[in-house]
């Protein structure tokens, strides 16, 4: 039997849901649409469904809107039948059905995250922990120490302990022998970067050493590396070494799919740095892709690090992706829908509503409260008194009629600014919602289980 799905909603969205739920065609589900009796169906509570809602016979499942406040299982256990959340946007619902309503699982990945604190040596050792602690909440597993040329770093074998006794991975990376040695005799995990002429400073120790060519490019010497890692019997990870665009970086490319044909066995790391860091473009993207790469080929560590403003969520970025590649190279799938994280300028559905699905909309509304949108065409404002649409958000000011009201100039010219932002990058705008912007500005985590509370315009308002 095929699943019987009833949608809850108000007045303004239901004919949109229909006309979207026809437009699916033959689907393996049944549905009906219920409007609830209300205008805007994200006001609807638990106490107006529990009071209105008349179950139709033989259903299986009651969606609600995604932006519906309040305790989902409390309604399933009132009715006997299952509720689930939707997405916040109609138009999202295609893609909510195609999954059978489960989201992706991103609570795994296969990738180990190295976090360099590259001025590890000009830090104390509680700024250390701090940002050993900032980076570990972003997603690193493995704080690395990064060494300067020709700088002191008194408190290494400190730094080291300390960290170690608070839980965290830590690794050393320095072109010194001898602060190699000092972080593989104070406990450290991992020593970056050790050569074929390097390697016996690990020996003794329970560091893992992380191996690199001796000489630029020559894959050969990290061969003999490997080898010799291999006949001592010492854990190690292979790194092939990135280099930037313009530096060997095509190059390098290929000695990391040399080194995989190679050594089809052996743990591989890569440090993105080198194009995160030296490349004027969004991070996000380059990261994706460098991600993307290490899927393929089984490149189960990467090196982050974070020195140019640009980058600074470089480690959330490293996260997020590892989590979207483990999951969409397990169902055979390209890294689409899996989550948004990564899409920061730009969104791949940036209009829940057409034109026309807009001018529905704002005929059927009677009140005076503005509504604001953003289709292809531009901004669209409306109330019971007109609808209006243009590209710049100043064109609006002269007909709203606020010139004396200026709570609510504030709050519409907040609002128009926003939508304008949007419309212009390809960004989905919903009214009184943040933008969002990835994991390159994570939004205020919200509970759904209870109302918004009422804005700055209605609150002053109502004190006034």
């Amino acid at each position: 039997m095929a699943e019987r799905l009833v949608f809850l909603t108000g007045h303004l969205a239901r004919a949109r849901l229909e006309k979207l739920l026809s437009g699916l065609g033959e689907t393996e589900f049944s549905w009906e649409v219920v409007d609830i009796g209300v205008k805007v169906a994200a006001l609807m509570t638990e106490d107006i469904i529990k009071r209105r809602l008349i179950a139709p016979n033989a259903v299986d499942r009651f969606i609600l809107p995604g932006r519906y406040r309040g305790d989902i299982e409390q309604l399933s256990n009132h009715f006997g039948v299952p509720f689930a959340r939707g997405p916040d946007e109609i138009a999202d619902l295609p893609a909510f059905l195609g999954r059978v309503g489960e989201p992706p699982d991103l609570t795994r990945h296969d990738m180990r995250i190295f976090a360099e604190i590259v001025d590890a040596p000009m830090l104390s050792i509680e700024a250390l922990t701090l940002r050993a602690g900032t980076l570990a909440a972003a997603g690193a597993d493995v704080i690395d120490l990064g060494c300067l040329p020709e700088t002191p770093f008194p408190l290494l074998s400190e730094a080291v302990r300390e960290l170690k006794a608070q839980g965290f991975q830590v690794s050393v990376d320095s072109a010194s022998a001898d602060e190699l040695s000092i972080g593989a005799r104070a406990g450290a995990d991992y020593l970056l970067s050790l050569d074929e002429n390097t390697l016996p400073l690990v020996f003794g120790h329970g560091a893992t050493a992380v191996l690199i060519p001796s000489a630029p490019g020559d894959l050969d010497s990290l061969g003999r590396a490997i080898d010799a890692a291999q006949r001592a019997g010492i854990s190690f990870i292979a790194d092939p070494v990135l280099d930037p665009i313009h530096f060997g970086f095509a190059q390098s490319l290929g000695r990391f799919i040399e080194a995989r044909r190679r050594w089809p066995e052996i743990e591989l790391l890569m440090g993105t740095g080198n194009l995160t860091e030296l490349t004027d473009a969004d991070s996000s993207g380059v990261t994706a892709v460098l991600t993307g790469l290490c899927s393929e080929l089984g490149v189960r560590n990467v090196l982050a690090v974070h020195v140019s403003p640009h980058t600074v969520r470089t480690i959330e970025e490293h996260d997020i992706a590892r989590r979207v590649m483990f999951a969409a190279r397990n169902d055979g799938a390209l890294p689409r829908s899996y989550h948004p994280g990564l899409l920061q300028i730009h969104d791949r559905k940036p209009f829940t509503a057409s034109t026309d699905d807009i001018a529905a909309l704002a005929a059927e509304v009677r009140d005076a409260n503005y509504r604001i949108a953003a289709a292809e065409d531009g901004i669209h404002i409306f109330n019971g008194k007109g609808h209006a649409v243009a590209t710049d958000a100043f064109e609006f000011f002269a007909g709203l009629g606020v010139e004396t009201d200026g709570a609510h100039a504030f709050y519409l010219g907040a609002e128009l600014t926003k939508a304008e932002i949007a419309w212009r990058l390809g960004k989905r705008y919903v009214q009184d919602e943040p933008l969002a912007w990835g994991v390159a500005a994570p939004a205020l985590e919200t509970d759904r289980t209870r109302l918004a509370e009422p804005g700055e315009t209605l609150r002053a308002k109502k004190e006034g």
